[in-house]
């Protein structure tokens, strides 16, 4: 059917948001034909707007902004879907809030035997969904609800299905270190892939490489600019600064970070076995505010035994920050003995009420999350060059 556009409509900086302020409109029947096509079917309205052809002028590297995203009627335009899991839905809210979006229906629930039942309860047909579900623990649990919420949007033909997975368990077997071991890493990105992902977006993977095992495009982002962030808004003195690794393997990640952090100067613990664990520190601290920096804390005894180091070597302040606080046991007690002036993580994974202490920060990823949606969703670079 032919389309033509007025210029207010070429200068609009969206195609959603041209349409919602009556800038995209039908040409009259004198109006010339820009485009013709072969007709074999005749073209429905949906919602009763009549069907159009999105264009943008906008660069694809240009940022989104927030009244595009945040438009009233954007969810009476868009087929953008954001469903939530159980495994975080505080943080799927804020996802959808950001977007300007309403969580979609869906109906999840548990039969007495523990198997798990999912049903959309509106339609999703020719629609791009994205799926908000962490696999943190129980991470066998919400494994199987992400795979089931998968096929459910596969069966109910959506158009493109991203399971959005803001803490990725599992990715820390991603290697074979003795004979006779799994790569489970590696087997979960298969489940997902074979349950109908068509795309997967990650937030801070334990190793990189991990992108690898998956067989569809993963969109790997990083929770470092949150911290970096909260960080900056504390006004510590640069030249006070120290980044800590709190192993060998974490160096990568540290350095990358200082080097954000006004490129502060880098120091390691290295810990080494023999018959006992030994820790020696590479670098000089003293008299400095030591920030430490890793992906994640699980029992936190690594990054404990760090800051004790640290303090013996005449540290300030130590600050302990990761993305994803799993914070098995005893976690809770070694984070909040006094060795850290501030414990920084953010809420990829969901933090029950008698896990917080004094000393807690907790910043959203939300944000990030959601503009990485909308940029992926609006066929945009996600990467900042």
């Amino acid at each position: 059917m032919p389309l033509s556009y007025s210029a207010a409509a070429a200068a609009a900086p969206s195609p959603l948001a041209a349409r919602s302020r009556g800038l995209l409109r039908r040409p009259p029947r004198s109006a010339p034909v820009v485009v013709r096509c072969k007709k074999i079917d005749q073209l429905r309205a949906v919602n009763g707007i009549p069907p159009y052809a999105p264009v943008s002028n906008r660069s694809l590297l240009s940022p989104v902004t927030l009244p595009i995203i945040r438009d009233a009627n954007i969810k009476n335009d868009t087929r953008l879907r954001i469903f939530s899991g159980t495994a975080n839905p505080s943080l799927s809210q804020e996802i959808a809030s950001y977007l300007g979006l309403e969580l979609g229906k869906i109906n999840i629930k548990r039969f007495a035997d523990g198997e798990i039942y999912v049903q959309l309860q509106e339609s999703v047909r020719g629609c791009d969904v994205f799926l908000v579900q962490p696999t943190c623990p129980p991470a066998n649990e919400n494994l199987m609800e992400l795979l089931i919420m998968i096929d459910a949007c596969r069966r109910a033909s959506a158009k493109n299905i991203t399971a959005v997975i803001p803490y990725f368990g599992y990715a820390r077997a991603d290697r074979k270190s003795q004979g006779r071991e799994s790569i489970a890493a590696k087997l979960v990105a298969n489940m997902i892939t074979e349950a109908g992902a068509n795309r997967v977006l990650v937030c801070d993977l334990h190793s990189s490489q991990a992108m690898g095992y998956f067989d569809i495009p993963v969109d790997h982002v990083y929770g470092q600019p949150v911290i970096l962030d909260y960080l900056a808004s504390k006004t510590i003195c640069s030249d006070d600064l120290v980044v800590v690794s709190p192993d060998v393997g974490g160096v990568a990640r540290a350095r990358a970070f200082a080097k954000k952090l006004s490129d502060a100067p880098l120091a390691i613990v290295d810990k080494r076995r023999h018959g006992h664990n030994v820790m020696n520190l590479i670098g000089d601290v003293r008299g400095k505010v030591a920030v430490m920096m890793d992906d994640m804390i699980d029992t936190a005894g690594t990054i404990a035994k760090g800051a004790e180091l640290l303090h013996q070597e005449g540290a300030r302040e130590v600050y302990a920050c990761c993305t994803h606080a799993v914070f098995s046991p005893p976690a809770i007690e070694r984070l909040s003995s006094g060795l850290f002036q501030e414990v920084i993580i953010t809420n990829t994974i969901p933090l029950k009420e008698d896990k917080s202490f004094p000393q807690l920060t907790i910043l959203s990823v939300a944000n990030l999350l959601g503009e990485t949606i909308w940029r992926v969703h609006d066929d945009c670079s996600v990467v900042a060059k």
